[in-house]
This record gives structure tokens, sequence and C-alpha cells, in this order.
């Protein structure tokens, strides 16, 4: 079974929202803000492990993203995959979910053989959960969106798909795209001996050329959608107390303030 995991590595999404300033549209982390795989990627990798460590095969990672993307990579490959390439080329800067999910799709037709591929549900940056049936549309392949549970029968993927009252179980054939939900594993800390083997590991990276990309398709020029504004909101929080001689007069005044709000 050849498996291919999809991550991003993005600015620590737990850091305080002071450490971050909006400029030209776009997030700008202060310096030092660490960075990290995002959340449901790990947990992808996590489920492609397992499997792998089942049924047998190989687990492929990819990143789209600058030099610093390569650290994710190797700590994918500390985890426990076979492989890693990132795909690096200023063509591909500014891409939004389209161009994004195009140059994915295009490094995942030049890796050959695939039976699944896996993402995180949604990107921990832009929450945004569209690359992933991007890649499906790209490829001509089906998706299942999100994911809590992968089961492999042999010939065909069982997977539970969550929807808000539970979740339903499909069958469905490889080659195949899976978007993983936060459900689907917990992800395993990379032992001292695949941390040594990883920081050793050439990753290759793949440019537009390589993957025989028109460079007006992805990046800033094949943008499909642009940011009209980007904006912290300002919150403002009051606060009033309501008094009384008893619970029923306090309870009355709350009621009436309700239908002064038009809250009731």
């Amino acid at each position: 079974m050849n498996i291919v995991v999809c991550i991003k590595y993005v600015p620590d999404w737990e850091a305080p929202a002071s450490q971050f300033r909006i400029e030209d549209s776009r997030l700008v982390p202060a310096p030092g803000i660490a960075y990290r795989i995002s959340d449901t990627d790990d947990e992808a990798i996590e489920a492609a492990l397992q499997l792998k460590e089942k049924h047998g095969g190989r687990v492929t990672a990819i990143s789209l993203g600058p030099a610093s993307a390569r650290d994710g990579l190797k700590h994918a490959l500390a985890m426990g995959c076979d492989q890693a390439v990132l795909l690096d080329d200023p063509a591909f800067e500014d891409s939004d979910a389209a161009g994004t999910a195009a140059v994915l799709a295009a490094a995942i037709r030049k890796l050959g053989d695939v039976d699944l591929i896996l993402t995180g549900r949604q990107a921990a940056d832009w929450d945004q959960g569209q690359v992933h049936a991007g890649i499906a549309e790209f490829l001509g392949l089906p998706a299942v969106i999100p994911a809590r549970h992968i089961e492999w029968t042999g010939s065909e993927f069982i997977v539970h798909r969550i929807y808000e009252e539970g979740y339903e179980e499909i069958a469905v054939k490889p080659p195949c795209v899976v978007a993983c939900s936060n459900e689907i594993a917990e992800p395993r800390y990379p032992t001292l001996r695949g941390i040594m083997a990883a920081s050793r590991a050439q990753i290759p990276v793949w440019t537009a050329a390589d993957l025989g990309i028109d460079p007006g398709r992805v990046g800033r020029a094949g943008r499909r959608t642009r940011v009209l504004r980007l904006y912290a909101p300002q919150v403002e929080a009051k606060c009033e107390f309501i008094e009384g001689e008893n619970p029923e007069e306090i309870a009355a005044k709350l009621v009436q303030r309700l239908r002064e709000e038009k809250l009731l």
C-alpha cells in the first residue's frame, strides 16, 4: 500500500494573537514564533503509519512551502514516514487553495502509483478546509471528508465519515482522498532513532518545472480568490448587574432587559 500524506507547516496556532501583525492583507508572525505541522495533518500522518504497520507499504509526506517547511517534513520522517518531498518554487508563493491543490495534485501524479492520499481536515492557520477536495478534483478521485476512522479490507477502504448527528461508514475503492479529523488517531512522538535518521535524510525539492506546471496557473498569478480585507475584529464586552428584592423581581427585570435588546 502506497500512501501520501499532505502536510502544512504553520506558525504555532497557540501563540498569543499579539505575536502576529497584519501587513498587506497577510498575517505576519513575530520573529521567533515556532512553526509546527498543522494539528490534523499530524493525525493524518499517524493514521497513515498505522495502516502501513498493519498492511505494509510506504508512506510519503509532501509539503508545499518555503525551505523552512523541510523541518516539518523531517518531523514526519522521524515519526516513521519513509520518504518526503518539498514543493518549493517562487511561482508557488501566495497560492490560494485552488493553486495549492493543483501543485499537490501534480506532485502526487509524479509520485506514481498511489493508493491513498491523506490530509488533515483543515489547516490550523487559515482554517478553510478546501485543499483536500481540490486535490481530489484535479486527480479525478473520490474523496471522503472528514473521517474519524479508516480500515483496509484488502480491496477497499472503509471510512467512518463524520456528520452532524454521528458518522456513516463509506466503502471507497483506491485510489482515493481522505481528510482526517482529530478523532482519527493520537500522533506518536518520534523516537530518538527516528530523529537521528531524519536529521541525515536528504529531502528532494520539486519546482514548477519538475512538476510540469504552468507558473501562470498557480501562485499570485493564478489565484482564483483574493483577500479583500484581513483585520482583527474589535470585541467589546459589557456587563450589567440586575438587582432586585428577590429572585422573582430579578427574573422579571432580566426578561424586560432582554426584550428591550430584542433578544426575546
